[in-house]
């Protein structure tokens, strides 16, 4: 029995559990450094950063949209040391001299989003170790336009600013990748196609804005703040009855299409994270608050110096004369600070306060936007000696443009405080609406009342007040100036200033509210209805040229 279990068939049957014991553990449990040796000679799964969808304008007209460039890699290990005169022609030392044939590693980036043209004078090389990977960049048809609302991708495709940061996760369609195969005999690498495709559509996200308009306000923007030597500037268009921002433009620009140029200054959406006194614009809806809290009536009678003692200081008339008695229609009509200087006396501080922030101001909006400032609502503790009087006329506060015109829109509605949006609609890669921008009411501020006697002093103040330079034939156009001196080192500057227009037109049934502030202007002209006003009137005759309103187009729809 011993004898034949050492035959020849008992030595066959241990041989074959060596080889089968073997083998199993060479193709089921293989040594790990082996597995990452083989991974890395034969393949090597690299991602294509990112995918992302379109913004467009409430028209439907493209804003911002992904294309296809090239971008190349190469693998060392294939890479000769002849190949290295030929790459010296069509990229930087800088790249050449990091590269080392027969080196380490399997992929390494030469150049990334590379323009057409580059792309085929590289192709031309015709050099093995060197692929054409594409991938996607964001590209912008209408150039600097909107660019402080769109914002701008990094290299990876991922939101820095604007809408493309803030809605970064609908834009985003996780990204997909190619395979970078080496062939039997290490002759060559191919491309292997992308994974299986996933069941998407492209992202879109629809803002509130009409491209055309938006032309418009930046044009004239542009002209009247580079003209002026400013510093800053911003404009924003709202639909007052439903919070709908119609356009939103901020100065300096910037192209978001040249990353290589950004300056930090021009980067900031002025718009909604500039923090500024609003001066005389202001005064409205201090006076509605006023009247609806009882420290003043429409039939008043004030008497207007030059200039008055407040406390432990002065109030002045921005031009050094008299207005003499004046009713309180005229304190807005003619800007009366001293005027105004009196209501914010009589007022009270801790309400005036708590109805400011009801107002939105000292917070932050909730606009789809990133870098919202609150602004700057001083507690009632704060208001000691002159400061009510300075509250009254837009100074001793900070707030945003977008503050100031979401409040004023509560005074041309009729009362209604509303929340400011400026995405339409956001559909993700599902094809899912994730998200419909519409009209929400925060609360109301004002009687119908108050409003329609703020309106029509408004109205009186372009026909014969401070905004006669915004007065125009083509509509009846009502707004308010503001001149509001800059703050330094504790002081009011005397050369300083901030110069605005905010104004709603057609006057009877409005349909657009636009602001439009100019920050610290050298050119000598500073004054409100001097400098903003007769800017507003132009983009408002323009804006009738392109058929934002006609003739039978006032009635809202």
């Amino acid at each position: 029995m011993r004898r034949r279990f050492f035959g020849p068939w008992g030595l066959f049957v241990v041989l074959f559990v060596l080889f089968a014991r073997t083998l199993v553990e060479r193709h089921c449990y293989p040594d790990p450094r082996v597995l990452q040796q083989s991974q890395q000679q034969y393949w090597r799964r690299v991602p294509v950063k990112a995918n992302r969808g379109i913004i467009q304008d409430s028209k439907g007209n493209a804003l911002v949209i992904p294309e296809m460039v090239s971008s190349f890699a190469v693998d060392p290990k294939l890479l000769d040391s002849a190949d290295l005169p030929a790459l010296r022609r069509v990229f930087s030392e800088d790249i050449v001299g990091k590269l080392q044939p027969n080196g380490e590693g399997r992929f390494v980036w030469l150049k990334r989003k590379v323009s057409g043209e580059e792309a085929q004078k590289i192709l031309a090389l015709n050099i093995r170790a060197v692929r054409d990977i594409g991938e996607q960049e964001r590209r912008y048809p209408n150039g600097s336009l909107l660019a402080h609302v769109l914002g701008f991708c990094d290299i990876d495709n991922r939101g820095q600013a604007g809408i493309e940061q803030s809605w970064n996760s609908v834009l985003y369609d996780p990204p997909g990748y190619r395979i970078i195969i080496r062939r039997p005999g290490a002759h060559s690498i191919g491309l292997g196609g992308d994974e299986p495709e996933r069941s998407h559509v492209m992202p879109v996200v629809t803002l509130t804005v009409d491209s055309r308009m938006q032309y418009v306000v930046e044009k004239h923007l542009d002209k009247i703040a580079s003209g002026n030597g400013a510093k800053w500037a911003a404009a924003i268009c709202m639909d007052p009855w439903t919070g709908a921002i119609l356009s939103m433009a901020s100065w300096p620009p910037f192209d978001p299409r040249v990353r290589e140029g950004f300056r930090k200054e021009a980067l900031s959406n002025n718009a909604v994270s500039r923090n500024y006194e609003p001066g005389s614009t202001f005064k409205p809806i201090y006076m509605g608050i006023a009247l609806e809290q009882g420290w003043v009536r429409t039939n008043e009678t004030f008497h207007c110096p030059a200039r008055l003692k407040v406390a432990d200081g002065y109030v002045a008339e921005a031009y050094p004369r008299a207005m003499g008695n004046i009713s309180t229609a005229q304190l807005i009509i003619k800007s009366s600070n001293v005027g105004m200087a009196q209501i914010g006396v009589r007022s009270e501080k801790v309400k005036m306060y708590e109805t400011l922030w009801s107002w939105g101001f000292g917070s932050a909006s909730d606009v789809e936007l990133p870098g919202v400032a609150n602004g700057i609502l001083p507690f009632p503790e704060q208001w000691r000696g002159v400061v009510p009087a300075n509250i009254a006329i837009g100074q001793g506060l900070a707030i945003t443009p977008l503050q100031l015109i979401n409040a004023m829109a509560a005074v041309v509605n009729g009362g209604k405080l509303m929340s400011p949006y400026i995405v339409k609609e956001a559909v993700n890669s599902s094809g899912e609406v994730v998200y419909r921008g519409e009209p929400r009411v925060m609360r109301e501020v004002l009687t119908p009342e108050t409003a329609q006697w703020l309106r029509k002093t408004m109205r009186s103040a372009v026909l014969e007040g401070t905004g006669k330079g915004a007065n125009t034939a083509i509509t009846e156009l009502a707004g308010k100036t503001g001149t509001a001196q800059v703050a330094e080192s504790g002081k009011y500057s005397k050369n300083r200033y901030v110069a605005s227009f905010i104004g709603f037109w057609p006057y009877e049934k409005p349909r657009y509210l636009m602001l439009l502030s100019i920050g610290e202007p050298t050119s000598g002209r500073y004054y409100g209805g001097e400098l903003a006003a007769p800017s507003f009137r132009a983009i408002v005759e323009e804006m009738a040229e392109v058929e934002y309103y006609a003739p039978g187009k006032n009635d809202r729809s």
